[in-house]
């Protein structure tokens, strides 16, 4: 069983301990049961969606979700092109935008879901992606989201998701020189995201700015509440839990 993450708290000099779940759910095609027991296990304060609804009653699905998984819906879904936030009541949310980004001919459109949100007297911004399978364009958006968090107003970001890329790859290194590589700097659970069945690469990832304390960051296996095969039920990809403390502003 994986050692016990923070729980969520704030401490006396103002600081919020946050816990931080990215999850590419596949539109929901998949066992969305086990999809919400997985986020409710995890007792996040802020989801980091990928591949939210997109069609048909999309709000209504996310709604769904969130409401079965304790969370409610901050941004995103078909107006990011995908990407979507949602938090727990402990959040009080400032701001929320989705970002479409250029859309390259012949290739699927992508999108940012982004928020500034304060836990007591913590502030962050925070930013939901999932980049492009073409090389070239998803370093162009890695760029984009670097620049989306340096532009978001507050002292310290968060940002991650689906980047469908490996560590070893140019963007992944993009980011992880300029933000704290959260898996990097803590590393908990289990490593590798895709496939629930074999899982043998890490393509999502969690980022945080510097400032923030990485207290714990990985797949959230063994965790209470959480059993493989609802893993393995409930979308294509694992999930990235991570336990942050932001510095009160």
């Amino acid at each position: 069983m994986a050692t016990p993450l923070p729980t969520s708290r704030t401490e006396p000099d103002g600081s919020a301990v946050i816990r931080v779940l990215s999850y590419n759910i596949r539109s929901m095609r998949d066992d969305t049961e086990a999809l919400a027991r997985v986020i409710r296990a995890c007792a996040p304060d802020l989801v980091l969606v990928q591949e939210a609804p997109r069609f048909f009653r999309w709000r209504k699905k996310l709604a769904r979700l969130a409401a079965a998984s304790g969370q409610v819906i901050l941004s995103g879904g078909a107006t990011a092109s995908g990407p979507a936030l949602l938090s727990s009541l402990r959040a009080t949310v400032e701001h929320t935008e989705d970002v479409l980004l250029p859309l390259t001919p012949g290739l699927h459109r992508r999108g940012f879901a982004t928020a500034v949100v304060r836990f007591g007297r913590a502030r962050l911004g925070v930013l939901s992606c999932h980049l492009s399978l073409q090389k070239d364009e998803r370093y162009e958006q890695g760029g984009m989201l670097l620049d989306r968090l340096a532009a978001s107003g507050t002292p310290y970001a968060i940002g991650g998701g689906d980047l469908n890329e490996r560590p070893g790859g140019r963007t992944f290194k993009r980011l992880a020189t300029e933000l704290q590589d959260c898996w990097a700097v803590a590393p908990w659970g289990g490593e590798y995201t895709s496939t629930p069945v074999e899982p043998h690469q890490r393509i999502d990832a969690l980022f945080a700015t510097e400032g923030i304390e990485v207290l714990g960051c990985g797949v959230p296996l063994g965790l209470p509440g959480i059993t493989e095969t609802d893993l393995r039920a409930a979308t294509d990809h694992l999930p990235v839990l991570a336990a942050l403390r932001v510095p009160a502003v």
